[in-house]
C-alpha cells in the first residue's frame, strides 16, 4: 500500500525505497497502473490450499484439545508432528506427510512438542554419581595447548623441486 501512495505522488518506483528488488517495484507499478491501489492489495497466502474441509479441520481441532493419551499415546503428553499425521491417517483415512501435518497444526493453532524421552529403567542415583565423579575427569583432562594431532611437516628444500619452482614457464624452458 505504501508503493501505491507513492505511485498516486508519481513517484518513480525505487526499489530502495519501497525496500524490495527492482522487478517487483516495476512489477507493481505496472498493476497499480492497470487496475489502480486495489490491484495491490494481497490475495492471501501462497502455495496450494488446504484439502481438508472446515468440517474436517473442526473435528481434527478438537481431537486435539482431547490430548494424545485420550488416542493411545500415553508415554508422552505432548502432540508430535509425527503423532499428529498418524492421528491424521487413522481418523481421516489420508496420509500426511510430517511437515504437511506440522503445517496443519499451525493452521489450527497447535504447535508441535518434542517429547522428553526417558527409559524407564534410568537410576538417577547412578546418573548423578556418574555427573559428579567421571563427568568431571572427562572434562579436566584433554590435550595441552598448542598440541596438535596432525605430524610436524618439513619444508621441501629448493633444490629437490623440479624445475626451480618457475611453474609453467620452466617447463617450457626445459624442453
Amino acid at each position: 500500500m505504501q508503493a501505491a501512495q507513492l505511485f498516486e505522488q508519481e513517484v518513480e518506483p525505487s526499489a530502495r525505497r519501497l525496500r524490495v528488488s527492482v522487478k517487483p517495484a516495476y512489477q507493481w507499478h505496472r498493476l497499480w497502473r492497470d487496475g489502480g491501489a486495489a490491484a495491490l492489495t494481497s490475495r492471501g497466502p501462497s502455495g496450494s490450499r488446504c484439502r481438508r474441509s472446515p468440517h474436517c479441520l473442526e473435528k481434527l481441532a478438537r481431537l486435539l484439545e482431547e490430548g494424545p493419551a485420550a488416542h493411545g499415546w500415553v508415554e508422552d503428553q505432548v502432540w508430535t508432528a509425527s503423532g499428529v499425521a498418524t492421528l491424521i491417517g487413522r481418523k481421516f483415512r489420508v496420509s500426511y506427510s510430517v511437515s504437511g501435518a506440522t503445517r496443519l497444526m499451525h493452521r489450527l493453532g497447535f504447535s508441535p512438542q518434542v517429547p522428553a524421552r526417558r527409559v524407564t529403567e534410568r537410576d538417577e542415583q547412578a546418573v548423578n554419581v556418574w555427573k559428579e565423579a567421571t563427568r568431571a575427569e572427562v572434562k579436566e583432562s584433554g590435550r595441552p595447548a598448542g598440541v596438535t594431532s596432525a605430524p610436524r611437516m618439513k619444508r621441501a628444500s629448493p633444490g629437490g623441486r623440479r624445475g626451480d619452482g618457475l611453474g609453467a614457464s620452466g617447463a617450457a624452458l626445459r624442453s
